[in-house]
């Protein structure tokens, strides 16, 4: 009888320990924590934040894991939904090499949530944080872009699969169990591109794939027990989700060291539109073009993207988050991309809003990389001025620095939790490695409590 994919899957993710991280995963997932943290925090004060984490504190009493931005702890499977919820809620979290998914919303929600439920030290989140992500991986690879492009969102689809590795690391489920847990986390498998425009829709998706993981391995824990031809299944995730797929993706290499890419974010929107921002910012440097002589831009973009990100008159910030003409003027305008440039009351500038609607796409399939842009900025007088970005600021070929990433946390984590809290949150990730209890990591994610006046 043939081994499925979800028993030898289990198999492998059973026998992953420590001792098998490779240095680059090991500081990947690093560098990766502080990056989470420090989106997650800003994003815990956001209205979708904040919105998620009242569900969480309504929806169970138990006190088992900590909601980030906040000083309750609550049952794991719900600060895992809120959590994730809470660290893609600003358009700063990581990406994968492709700008497909994120890796830490639902891996590292269910990963945190799992660890301070069992005292979990801080060598067991690595390797748990470094399985959920290759797990997580493995099923986007085996899956797309057939499936992005039936409109499944691959951050929650992909993701639950993530996150029940990395949370049944922390259980310490056996190989039969995690088969079960993967069997689960098919049945709770979710998430629609139907997501763009003015509601929080987007923000929404990775909070049950989280949520989801913590349950697929809680429930196999106990006995429950799933279906392993999950993936290959004829009616399992790849025929469901999929009209073509790599089966052969998920079981690859499972017998060398798995080479983990996580790309970060500097600005406050969508991955794909990243490119387009370096377009400009480089034009901006080098040329200076004065803004009420721009006659047209032309965006080309690879066909991969090129029919997303259209919107030239967003009527909220989530909405400008996603759109690529309004996200251009901003940078031309102000030289920046961060959350101060995505708010509301920015979408009412009448020079943002011009610059907005002489932006025009096209499709260019000669471009190398599916979200490569080549911007064309032709002014009053006839001059044009051109830009290419295959590779955007904080992917693998054109890194952020240790610093950089420092000072993106400092700036997101510092006005919520302190400037104490917020160092020793930063020192803790740097030596995770010797941290006996995840909790009391978490605990430095909540606003610091004020002392009460002396009667």
């Amino acid at each position: 009888m043939a081994t499925t994919i979800a028993t030898q899957l289990a198999q492998h993710f059973h026998k992953f320990d420590y001792r098998q991280l490779p240095d680059a995963s090991r500081n990947s997932v690093k560098r990766l924590l502080l990056d989470y943290l420090g989106v997650a925090i800003a994003g815990s004060q956001t209205e979708s934040g904040h919105a998620a984490r009242m569900f969480a504190q309504c929806s169970g009493t138990k006190a088992e894991s900590t909601l980030i931005g906040d000083t309750v702890r609550v049952p794991a499977a719900n600060a895992a939904f809120a959590n994730a919820i809470s660290s893609h809620s600003i358009e700063l979290d990581d990406i994968d090499v492709i700008a497909l998914f994120h890796f830490s919303p639902p891996v590292f929600s269910a990963a945190l949530a799992a660890a301070e439920q069992h005292s979990a030290s801080g060598k067991q989140l690595l390797v748990a944080l470094a399985a959920g992500c290759e797990m997580m991986e493995r099923v986007s690879r085996a899956a797309n872009n057939s499936l992005r492009n039936r409109a499944f969102h691959t951050t929650p689809t992909c993701g639950v699969f993530g996150a029940t590795v990395a949370a049944a690391k922390l259980f310490r489920l056996t190989p039969a169990k995690l088969t079960s847990a993967f069997g689960l986390a098919g049945a709770q498998a979710s998430g629609l591109m139907e997501m763009y425009g003015p509601s929080m829709q987007k923000r929404f998706n990775p909070g049950p794939a989280a949520r989801n993981g913590v349950t697929a391995a809680g429930m196999a824990h106990f006995g429950f027990t799933g279906a392993d031809t999950i993936f290959e299944g004829e009616r399992g995730f790849l025929r469901a989700f999929t009209d073509k797929s790599d089966a052969s993706q998920l079981t690859a290499g499972l017998d060398q060291p798995y080479q983990l890419d996580i790309e970060f974010k500097p600005y406050s929107c969508a991955r794909p539109i990243h490119n387009a921002i370096d377009c400009a910012l480089e034009i901006r440097k080098q040329h200076q073009p004065k803004l009420d002589e721009i006659k047209h831009i032309s965006m080309a973009r690879h066909p991969d993207w090129a029919l997303y990100h259209q919107n030239k008159t967003p009527q909220t910030y989530h909405e400008a988050q996603v759109s690529l003409p309004y996200s251009v003027a901003v940078a031309l305008k102000e030289g920046a991309a961060l959350l101060k440039q995505y708010t509301d009351r920015k979408l009412k500038d009448p020079v943002l809003r011009r610059i907005s609607d002489l932006v025009d796409i096209t499709v260019d399939s000669s471009l190398p990389r599916g979200v490569s842009c080549k911007m064309v900025m032709t002014m009053n007088d006839g001059r044009q001025f051109v830009s290419q970005v295959d590779y955007p600021k904080g992917s693998i070929q054109n890194s952020m620095s240790d610093a950089e990433l420092r000072f993106k946390f400092d700036t997101l984590a510092t006005p919520v939790i302190g400037e104490a809290h917020a160092a020793q949150l930063a020192d803790l990730v740097a030596g995770i490695e010797q941290v006996s209890d995840i909790g009391k990591l978490m605990r430095l994610t909540a606003k610091p409590k004020r002392a009460g006046k002396k009667k």
